[in-house]
């Protein structure tokens, strides 16, 4: 875990407001007051229905920003900016923001949306002896380097939007079709990842009783690893590098 210093408990008259970004969008939430996201809330998620009317309330007291969650199906996955710390955002819970900027994911259907929270005086300061290279789930330095071409594949999209809103993550065929794999082979990748993933004790990626992953686990697998920097942009080269060996094998062997 990173080392974490606290600052004190700020008194409710010393809180400032809560900078909101969801893609351009910007929004300032005043202390002492709450804000709710969702279909047709303070921030309306356009008109996916997948989304909860009242799916996640920001709310300030005593002096600390919290997150909960409010809605029946969906969760969220929270990180701080760094991806230092992260947590999984479960109907019903609650948490405090305590980092100067947090980013929060969640997939509703086949569209997974981020934004951002930053806060002018966080309740905690990471310390600068804890680096990446220490891994925020000790996960990353497993990845053999085809798991990490398939991550970086799985979360294309999400690289390369960059600025946060919403994205739609790539159905299983067309990853597929991108890596020149069947999707059977493309199948039990994935489900090894998972597995690697919640042994590790990442929560979100079950399987159905017949042993298939879930669309929902794959969207957390997705969400967990850009929260936590495990696959960044600076991933993007091997994966095209990849794909383009591929074609280039396809073409030779087509001759």
């Amino acid at each position: 875990m990173p080392e974490i210093q606290k600052q004190g408990t700020p008194e409710p008259a010393q809180s400032t407001a809560l900078l909101l970004e969801f893609g351009a969008q910007r929004e300032l939430i005043p202390a002492g007051t709450s804000f709710v996201i969702g279909r047709g809330a303070d921030l309306s998620i356009d008109d996916n229905p997948y989304v909860h009317r009242r799916f996640l309330e920001i709310a300030e007291r005593d002096g600390i920003w919290w997150l909960a969650n409010v809605g029946s199906g969906l969760t969220a996955s929270v990180a701080s900016a760094d991806g230092l710390a992260q947590s999984w955002l479960a109907p019903g819970a609650s948490m405090p923001l305590v980092f100067g900027a947090t980013t929060v994911m969640f997939t509703a259907g086949e569209t997974t949306y981020e934004f951002s929270l930053t806060a002018d005086t966080p309740y905690y300061q990471v310390s600068a002896s804890w680096s990446r290279a220490a891994g925020a789930d000790g996960v990353a330095e497993l990845l053999s380097p085809m798991q990490r071409i398939l991550l970086t594949a799985l979360a294309e999209p999400m690289l390369r939007h960059g600025d946060g809103g919403s994205v739609q993550l790539p159905a299983l065929d067309e990853v597929a079709a991108r890596l020149g794999w069947s999707i059977e082979k493309l199948g039990r990748r994935v489900d090894s990842l998972c597995g690697k993933f919640a042994r590790h004790g990442i929560r979100g990626l079950e399987r159905r009783p017949d042993g298939e992953i879930l669309a929902s686990s794959r969207s957390r697998l997705v969400e967990h690893a850009i929260g936590a920097r495990i696959v960044t942009t600076e991933d993007l080269p091997l994966l095209d590098a990849f794909v383009a060996q591929d074609d280039i094998a396809a073409v030779a062997s087509s001759r």
